[in-house]
């Protein structure tokens, strides 16, 4: 790993901040790395409140949504409520058809098949909504390159609203309406919301109407969350917000099907880590491994009973999905050794047989090993699919879009994107997204990047500290648990190899000062020899609690370390 020390800010900012807060050095320095210059922000930052949130009229074409949506309730229409198969799509549909239940009777809801259907609208769904005689669908999570079918179903008399947060493409759906922030005509102030976030900002919309706030959706919250985390979207501005008060309806009050997936975790209060380790990958194993509606049903249950028979099918998932992912990957791992592929600066691997539900899984863990842009196909009907994963500062999505000669179909974000394309175009397309890659990374980006907040030493950690610190969460992208680094450390001298096959290094750092800290590196037991005969090293590193028998302890969460 190459270590990258954050830029220090201005002393005259830190001096600043600290007397503005009455804080130490450490934390100035932290707050204004992460953009948070004054008081105010400071207030904001640290107190999340429900006026941090935009208006949600301030997006393109909301007025139109609610307009058609109120007229679809006072005249009983049928509507259909549609998502993507994965936890941003599977959470957006419940919260809005759970929502839209408390106004009419005719709401049902679509996820379409993975495997028969694919990612996002589908003509099967537009045709099971004209079978069906729905004459509304709103789509969530997926969309807003859905050209052809809004047009389809615009001929069978079906009207669309979108609600979707991926990147648009030259020319928008002719829907209703269009909400999705990332429309370059849409002057919407936050840009970086989830499907579900967008989604909610659509309830708001609603419920304006109806003279209530979004203090009076609360209790949809913990779906918002658990898609932000998911979703990797910036846990800055509105998702901060949104995060922070979705995870206390986790913690204090969840709906039944959350409360079950949750209810074997021994742990007081969850985080959005949690969410993103425990919660996220159930949901998801429905549609990975069985379908989509499996997650919505759960999530919309409102008998816990019915919700925890629900939650051992989900759980159950995950243990299949789990099962599956390992063994492709070992595949994919003997694949590329086979064919001498190690080089070069993207993978590309392929198998017809592998499960589509777990290739973008897959994908992240060849990453792991072989730190370049990847892609994992497999064969889906009369095409191959893939998920793209990319590595950190490269956009897979533009290199995607340098390479669409090939691709019948493509979409997503930056570091995680899909695609389809015909048997035929296979190796002429692996042969120029290479190129692709080749030509536009930076070398330095295929080494991971330890980004290090701050240099301190060990005798700057307290409880204290630690208190603030955690106050500094929800943590994700735009606002990571805070990353320090510490020179000149030694073993005491009892330093050892912990866990299944000595993967792990457990050890008590000590400095010049003499002060003691257990530390934990998880995966690191093959670094071992650095800390032997207590010479010394320098670490990189999360501060965290260790909560044994009853005691709390403060313990380093090692990252990395170098001689």
């Amino acid at each position: 790993m190459r270590w990258t020390l954050k830029p220090k800010p201005q002393v005259s900012k830190v001096k600043a901040l600290k007397k503005a807060l009455q804080v130490d050095d450490i934390i100035a320095t932290l707050l204004l790395q992460r953009g948070i210059e004054t008081y105010e922000a400071a207030k904001t930052f640290f107190r999340p409140s429900f006026e941090d949130l935009h208006d949600p009229f301030l997006m393109k074409d909301m007025d139109k949504a609610v307009a058609r949506i109120e007229q679809a309730i006072q005249q009983g229409e049928n509507i259909l409520v549609y998502g993507d198969y994965d936890v941003d799509g599977t959470t957006s549909v419940a919260l809005m058809s759970s929502y839209l239940k408390t106004r009419i009777d005719t709401v049902a809801t679509y996820i379409p098949d993975r495997y028969d259907e694919g990612y996002g609208i589908s003509y099967k769904g537009i045709d099971f909504a004209h079978d069906n005689e729905f004459s509304l669908i709103i789509a969530l999570d997926c969309g807003i390159k859905a050209i052809d079918k809004v047009a389809y179903a615009k001929e069978k008399g079906i009207d669309f609203i979108i609600c979707d947060h991926h990147r648009p493409g030259d020319h928008i759906p002719d829907a209703v309406a269009v909400l999705d922030p990332k429309q370059d005509d849409c002057k919407y102030p936050f840009k970086e919301l989830c499907g579900c976030g967008v989604g909610f900002k659509l309830i708001s919309a609603l419920a304006s109407k109806k003279g209530q706030t979004v203090e009076d959706l609360i209790e949809y919250l913990d779906l918002v969350a658990t898609a932000i985390g998911a979703d990797i979207v910036p846990i800055v501005g509105e998702n901060r917000a949104l995060a922070y008060f979705g995870l206390q309806v986790i913690n204090t009050k969840p709906r039944p099907g959350m409360k079950a997936i949750i209810a074997e975790v021994k742990k007081d209060e969850l985080t959005i880590t949690d969410v993103v380790f425990i919660i996220a990958p159930r949901i998801n194993a429905a549609g990975r491994m069985k379908h989509g509606n499996h997650a919505v049903s759960l999530l919309t249950e409102t008998d816990f009973n019915l919700a925890a028979e629900y939650a051992v099918d989900i759980d159950q998932y995950n243990t299949d999905r789990k099962e599956t992912d390992k063994r492709i990957t070992e595949e994919a791992l003997n694949q590329i050794e086979k064919n001498n592929e190690q080089e070069g600066f993207t993978t590309v691997v392929y198998n017809p047989d592998w499960h589509k539900g777990v290739i973008g899984i897959v994908a992240s863990r060849l990453i792991e090993t072989y730190y370049r842009p990847t892609l994992v196909f497999t064969r889906s009907g009369d095409k191959l699919a893939a998920s793209a994963r990319s590595v950190s500062g490269f956009d897979v999505y533009n290199a995607l879009e340098a390479c669409s000669d090939h691709i019948e179909q493509f979409g997503g974000h930056k570091y995680a994107a899909g695609l389809t394309l015909l048997p035929e175009n296979y190796e002429a397309f692996k042969s120029k997204f290479e190129s692709v890659v080749k030509e536009t990374i930076d070398p330095k980006l295929l080494t991971p990047e330890l980004k290090v907040d701050l240099e301190i030493e060990l005798s700057e950690i307290n409880d204290k500290l630690m208190r603030i610190l955690k106050q500094f969460a929800p943590f994700g992208p735009g606002n990571m648990s805070p990353t320090f680094m510490t020179q000149g450390i030694k073993d005491t001298g009892w330093g050892k190899c912990v866990g299944e096959d000595d993967k792990h290094l457990r050890f008590t750092a000590t400095q010049a000062f003499n002060d003691k800290i257990v530390c934990i590196g998880f995966g690191l037991g093959n670094k071992i020899n650095l800390i032997k005969d207590k010479r010394p090293f320098n670490a990189v590193y999360t501060i965290d609690e260790n909560h044994w028998n009853g005691n709390i302890s403060l313990q380093l969460k090692l990252k990395d370390i170098k001689a």
